[in-house]
């Protein structure tokens, strides 16, 4: 493996433990049949086993020296392309249908990755992420949990979430300061909430986290009245974490 020095302006940290990288890829479970999207790719710790099941993989990378490594190394094997691109602009349609995305993500773009793939949802199969495992938390989080919020929900809106497995930060060179943990998401079926207005939805969340410690009577007091609440099923007096994707979605309709 070619030396390269992780830089920290683009969050590098490089998976190195064996036996999380074979539980890495059991958990995707690639086939030949599949459309397999790589994330940064960085060292290729995934990617050598992720080719030799998916027998085709495209990969995504920003950093130009790891690119040309990854060039170099695979440059007898026709079946890996790669994109020396930002995924955060990377148009994820041009790739095709059934998208399975997979990548270890740099912490600092996780989330604004996240919801820029999720204007893609209808080319995604499903995806697999490394993130910081307070995010996989936050995102799968139901009602009730100190963790639920904003990103849960609109995310959730969407796909269904799966907390796989936790990671220790030893194995990554080098460490990072948290520890990491593996999420699946899945797309829902079309229409499983008849969101009008994602925008008015995901301002409507924002608001009522806001201010969480309140009751949703008080947080949302400027948005809503309380008969207005009662009328899509929210109870007054309950804290926004207490509230489900759907009353929040019956809230955003009727407000629209």
């Amino acid at each position: 493996m070619n030396a390269h020095r992780a830089r920290k302006r683009f969050g590098q940290h490089f998976l190195i433990d064996a036996a999380v990288i074979d539980a890495i890829v059991h958990a995707i479970g690639p086939t030949s049949r599949d459309n397999v999207v790589e994330i940064g790719p960085g060292q290729g710790a995934i990617t050598a086993p992720l080719l030799a099941r998916a027998g085709k993989l495209q990969v995504i990378e920003l950093d130009r020296d790891l690119a040309r490594v990854l060039r170099d190394r695979y440059a007898d094997q026709p079946e890996l392309t790669i994109h020396e691109a930002d995924a955060l602009r990377f148009d994820f349609s041009a790739l095709g249908a059934g998208l399975r995305i997979v990548g270890n993500l740099p912490y600092n773009i996780s989330t604004p990755l996240l919801f820029h793939l999720l204007k893609y949802r209808e080319h995604i199969a499903d995806m697999h992420f490394m993130l910081q495992k307070e995010v996989v938390d936050r995102m799968a989080a139901g009602p009730g949990s100190r963790a639920y919020g904003r990103l849960g929900i609109m995310l959730g809106c969407f796909f269904h979430i799966e907390s796989l497995f936790a990671v220790d930060r030893l194995a990554f060179d080098p460490p990072p300061e948290v520890t990491s943990a593996i999420v699946r998401l899945v797309p829902l079926p079309a229409g499983t909430y008849n969101i009008r207005d994602a925008s008015r939805l995901s301002q409507l969340v924002a608001t009522a986290f806001s201010q969480r410690r309140k009751t949703v009577r008080n947080a949302l007091r400027q948005v809503a009245d309380e008969a207005m609440l009662e009328s899509v099923g929210i109870d007054p007096t309950l804290r926004p974490e207490a509230i489900a994707i759907a009353e929040y979605v019956r809230l955003a309709n009727k407000l629209e």
